[in-house]
């Protein structure tokens, strides 16, 4: 385990203690479809702490599993613990009632960016690029990916509070590009407004998920320049109230989450670069929240009823098929699985964005395969 040292500020802190909440998520009804067990066990206490004592993990917003052995994170900094510490704490700030998404004036902006290796240890730390998260006011990072078709395999990190987005070297020397102006909300060519996902098309163009201000998705070229948008504000088919993920599957299928709206309005590609199609909606979700396209079907978490986190199945025409719920009760258990990825040999790996952690997931001995969340779908 890597110990990270920092200058303690002793003081007796105020702390939000207490039942833990939720995003205002929705209430739905019924689950529909079938629902049943989860197909994998939880390694429990698999993300070890790093950080020094009086401190914890802040909110797991970001997690790719570029290997089963180099899963990156992005956490929106670290919670100061009070003094003394609960004899309750487990290692993350949920355990003695923190909620991590809530409780502001406890985050702390370092160690935003870093690595896990198989077995939960910090592999590397990147604090270098710290300062590109200091001075927040909001939740700052939300998502974090690589694109499967770039063979220098580029970080792209978004920074949802400053309204921007970087592209890091692999190995987090460099900072390669950013897009948007720092602070500037704008819905021009060249701004964005409070941004959530990027996603990567096959043919090179890059899809920006902008987001909770803006309602659109941007189509920009290989190299970052805008070439057309599609969505707006709304109710209507294939129009949205807080985009917050992207998945690209077969045959041109975009997949995009409307969180607030509960839905995920399906696009499908034309031969003009600078056009989508509408192809459908499907709803009658909580808060949706992240989301793996397989080559038949999509997987996306999102709030159900009672507040609880599904992960749900669902087929390319809008059929439920499998539903498993995510348990809210200690140790195990999530508030929100905001972000998720798996690894190519089967491992699930979930961030909780209001306890602050993420956590292993391990298919079961006797899982049935097709309710196992396989790798995002890649062209060939």
């Amino acid at each position: 385990m890597i110990q990270i040292s920092r200058t303690v500020a002793a003081s007796a802190l105020l702390i939000l203690v207490g039942q833990v909440s939720t995003l205002g998520a929705q209430s739905t009804g019924p689950i529909e479809g079938p629902v049943g067990p989860s197909p994998y066990n939880i390694i429990s206490g698999w993300h070890k702490p790093f950080a020094e004592e009086g401190f914890a993990f802040g909110g797991s917003s970001g997690v790719f599993a570029e290997s089963p052995n180099r899963i990156f994170v992005a956490q929106r900094g670290e919670t100061r613990l009070p003094d003394p510490i609960p004899a309750e704490f487990s290692g993350f700030a949920g355990s003695i009632g923190i909620n991590v998404l809530f409780a502001t004036d406890l985050r702390v902006w370092e160690h935003c960016l870093y690595t896990l290796d198989g077995d939960g240890n910090v592999r590397e730390m990147w604090d270098q690029w710290d300062h590109l998260c200091e001075g927040s006011d909001g939740p700052g990072p939300h998502r974090l990916r690589i694109n499967p078709y770039d063979p220098e395999r580029r970080v792209w990190l978004v920074n949802e509070t400053f309204h921007q987005i970087y592209v890091f070297s692999n190995d987090g020397s460099e900072l390669l590009k950013t897009l948007g102006e720092k602070n500037v909300p704008g819905d021009d060519e060249t701004h964005f407004g409070r941004p959530q996902d990027v996603a990567f098309l096959p043919d090179g163009r890059i899809l920006v998920a902008d987001g909770l201000d803006n309602h659109r998705v941007i189509i920009l070229d290989a190299d970052g320049n805008y070439i057309s948008e599609f969505g707006g504000f709304g109710e209507d088919p294939g129009q949205f109230n807080g985009i917050h993920a992207l998945g690209i599957g077969p045959e041109g299928l975009i997949f995009a989450l409307d969180r607030s709206g509960g839905r995920v309005n399906v696009f499908r590609t034309t031969d003009n670069p600078a056009e989508v199609e509408f192809v459908d909606v499907w709803g009658g979700f909580g808060l949706t929240l992240d989301i793996i396209v397989n080559d038949d079907a999509i997987w996306f978490t999102a709030f159900g009823p009672g507040r609880l986190v599904n992960f749900i199945k669902m087929d390319f025409d809008g059929n439920r098929l499998y539903t498993w719920v995510v348990p809210r009760e200690l140790p195990d258990g999530y508030i929100e699985v905001h972000t998720f990825s798996v690894d190519s040999d089967g491992n699930l790996f979930g961030g909780d964005n209001q306890y602050g952690r993420t956590q292993k997931f391990v298919p079961k001995a006797d899982a049935d395969p097709d309710l196992l969340i396989k790798p995002p779908w890649v062209a060939r």
